[in-house]
């Protein structure tokens, strides 16, 4: 039977201090709106374990996870994460990328997966930033990459932020080809070089966005020819999102979740999709596009 495997742990929710901009709540509420509208059920998810540290120096430096481990990262390297450190944040770190690693294997079981959390790209080997401490991504790729299990893959970043830590990571990777299309304006303002960067300008529309997606994605598909593709979906790419500078409606999301599941079901190539970022003032709009990508799945997979 064909199966929608969701990574999910209460521990994603992480409690952050009163007023903080980031919208944690979304992770409770990402699947707690799809088990309302009947889009999944209990089965569709999993509880990740923590990922092992043998796995995660793999792609981080060791000094830099044993600190974050101790829980002896700098007041200023906090700050640029902006999280407050705790051992419930850094074991949420780790259950991520345990989940995204797990989507991996359901994904070339079943087509794809799907993680409530994840796409952590700005987290470079020895630090991290933008509200992330481990890339998740980049760990289940060398995870993929070491295992043999794959050797040509294809990350697809469409958060409106560059994929800065990503990038970074594999610049010497050629097994692993790193898209990024994202605000040429926009966090991070120093960019660092992808495979293929594409910076839109502020005030892209819908149409003029998915008219570049279009023209590129299939083409870089054809090239790579990947065995497994890492989807990150944020919807900061909203005209709603507070620093996305997009204008992107909920629906263009939407279809630009289409245009990526349809070209991997077309190639028959597994996709592994994390949320990434969404910083509307309305979090139910946040959550309403996050769903948007998993009923996609549903239809495009016919799970």
């Amino acid at each position: 039977m064909t199966m929608l495997k969701i990574a999910y742990n209460k521990i994603f929710a992480h409690p952050l201090p009163e007023g903080h901009r980031f919208p944690m709540v979304k992770y409770e509420l990402i699947p707690e709106t799809l088990l309302r509208e009947g889009v999944i059920t209990e089965d569709n998810l999993f509880s990740p374990e923590r990922v092992a540290e043998d796995i995660i120096l793999l792609t981080h430096d060791q000094s830099y996870w044993s600190r974050m481990k101790q829980l002896e990262l700098t007041q200023r390297e906090m700050r640029a994460i902006g999280f407050p450190l705790s051992a419930a944040l850094v074991e949420r770190e780790q259950r991520i990328s345990q989940g995204t690693i797990d989507c991996t294997h359901y994904a070339i079981e079943y087509g794809v997966s799907l993680n409530v959390a994840g796409g952590t790209h700005h987290s470079f080997a020895d630090r991290g930033e933008g509200f992330c401490l481990l890339n998740d991504f980049a760990i289940a790729a060398n995870y993929l990459l070491h295992n043999n299990i794959a050797e040509r893959i294809l990350i697809v970043d469409l958060d409106v932020h560059q994929g800065n830590g990503t990038a970074a990571l594999f610049k010497d990777e050629p097994r692993v080809f790193t898209f990024s299309m994202h605000g040429a304006h926009n966090y991070p303002f120093r960019k660092e070089q992808s495979d293929l960067d594409i910076g839109l300008a502020d005030g892209t529309t819908g149409e003029e966005y998915l008219n570049v997606l279009n023209q590129q994605l299939p083409k870089l598909i054809n090239k790579v020819k990947p065995q497994h593709i890492f989807f990150l979906s944020g919807v900061d790419v909203l005209a709603t999102d507070k620093f996305g500078k997009m204008q992107l409606s909920i629906d263009d999301c939407k279809q630009r979740d289409e245009v990526v599941f349809n070209l991997c079901k077309q190639h028959n190539i597994p996709v592994t999709v994390a949320m990434g970022g969404g910083y509307s003032p309305s979090v139910k709009h946040i959550v309403d596009a996050h769903c948007n990508t998993y009923k996609a799945v549903k239809d495009i997979f016919e799970l």
